[in-house]
């Protein structure tokens, strides 16, 4: 059986079931729903409490009116601003740092953080023959999937997989934490090796690096990576470890994490929402879109990149979905404070791999694509560039493969979504149970022979 193939037995079921669907866009509003749990001005419905992260992005003027302001990310109540120049003033790695402030509320001391490091270092390695029985004996085309499989394959290892109390699930939450670069990156050489053809190596981490350094060391052949290199990259995963309990795969940490179930199935299943191209696979799209451009027209004539713009957002250029990639966000208007200080070391950056042309391009369309998308979408609430703007091309010029964008951001990620699982059951009350509004009239049963 090709099981791929779409026969047209299933093509008569789907024209079925699209004929049976009869929910239009007008029936929320007329029942009072907030379609993608957002209110009618965008704003999230607010399903929780929570300590970990907070989001600003409006203030108040003298008169008490609502205003827009730059946007601003708090860990734990302390700005990321400070937090990044803080471990960046000593020019030392920030994300071990950051995952201790998420997970225990509380910025740890010079000694906490080597112990904490210590930790990290001794839970970074997999059980014997996993890599040959789990990732190279079922090479997969989606890092993610294999991600998810992994994960939810690690259970088997784990003595005591059901136990949810804080200190197992803190275990747990530590060892996946170290383990995901290692299973992100021996996904990817299998990959390359089984579906591509190229050679394959698989390199032991080294207790003393960084998680960024072990991320560069074990996906190049070489091992070799510079400072500049190391010390971006565990920039760009301090600020995608955690934003706030709003977003997709946190939410669904949460939902999961209140029925009761193991660890591994609450992170299995927000790899699955992180993996969508709505959520974690954004930056792939940007730094495609970028490519269409390039091969499209001149990029050093700004009257065509305006046009480029404009036919995106009129379904005219690359991937006709209207879009503008990396630019907006549901929360942020004025700023996005991730793309911000992403933006600096991005630049940095292409001057070290020589990438100055292209950085200014990105620049230029930051400035342009605001006033387009203001313009031609009559959205007046302000529009910038997001975090995925950015870190595409950060990833690019690091020579990551376009394959690992998505599972790098889950490396980051895993943080913030422990610290909410540890949230949830410390808090647990109530299984997160929504309530759906059935719009279909009730109707009486046709006997077989009447059908």
């Amino acid at each position: 059986m090709n099981y791929s193939e779409i026969t047209p037995y299933i093509e008569e079921l789907a024209k079925i079931s699209s004929a049976n669907n009869h929910i239009t866009p007008d029936l929320y509003p007329k029942h009072n729903v907030f379609r993608g749990l957002r209110d009618i001005n965008g704003n999230g419905v607010v399903t929780g409490l929570t300590e970990i992260s907070r989001i600003k992005a409006k203030d108040h003027d003298a008169d008490g009116n609502e205003i827009t302001c730059d946007g601003q990310l708090y860990y734990r109540g302390i700005n990321v601003r400070d937090i990044v120049a803080g471990f960046r003033k000593d020019d030392r790695f920030g994300f071990e740092e950051i995952t201790y402030l998420l997970l225990f509320s509380e910025l740890p001391t010079a000694q906490q953080l080597e112990d904490f490091k210590k930790c990290l270092a001794g839970y970074r390695t997999l059980p014997p023959s996993f890599v040959r029985d789990m990732i190279l004996k079922a090479p997969g085309k989606d890092m993610m999937n294999i991600l998810s499989r992994s994960v939810l394959a690690l259970y088997s290892y784990d003595e005591t997989p059901d136990d949810i109390s804080v200190a197992n699930v803190l275990r747990q939450s530590l060892q996946l934490i170290s383990m995901f670069p290692l299973l992100a990156v021996y996904s990817y050489h299998s990959y390359q090796h089984y579906h591509l053809g190229k050679s394959l190596f698989i390199h032991q981490p080294k207790p003393e690096l960084s998680t960024a350094e072990t991320i560069l060391s074990l996906l190049r052949e070489n091992g070799e990576y510079t400072p500049l290199e190391a010390k971006i990259l565990d920039l760009a995963l301090v600020l995608h470890a955690e934003h706030g309990g709003g977003n997709n795969s946190t939410f669904t940490t949460h939902v999961v994490t209140s029925s009761g179930t193991d660890t591994y199935s609450s992170v299995a299943a927000a790899l699955g929402s992180l993996k969508g191209p709505r959520h974690g696979g954004a930056n792939i799209k940007v730094v495609r879109m970028f490519e269409d451009m390039k091969s499209s027209i001149d990029t050093k004539d700004e009257g065509a990149i305006r046009d480029y713009l404009v036919r995106l957002l009129d379904k005219d250029a690359f991937d006709r979905a209207g879009l503008i990639y990396g630019m907006g966000h549901a929360i942020y208007s004025k700023s996005d404070p991730r793309s911000d200080i992403l933006k600096g070391c991005a630049k940095d950056l292409a001057i070290e791999k020589g990438f100055e042309e292209e950085f200014a391009l990105y620049e230029k369309v930051a400035t342009m694509a605001p006033e387009i998308i203001s313009d031609r979408r009559k959205m007046y609430k302000g529009v910038s560039a997001n975090v995925d703007f950015y870190s595409g091309l950060i990833y690019r010029m690091l020579g990551l493969p376009c394959e690992l964008f998505t599972p790098i951001f889950a490396v980051a990620r895993i943080s913030g979504w422990s610290a909410h699982r540890v949230e949830e059951i410390q808090n647990a009350g109530k299984i997160i149970r929504p309530q759906y509004v059935s719009v279909i009239p009730e109707r009486g049963y046709t006997d077989m022979a009447d059908r």
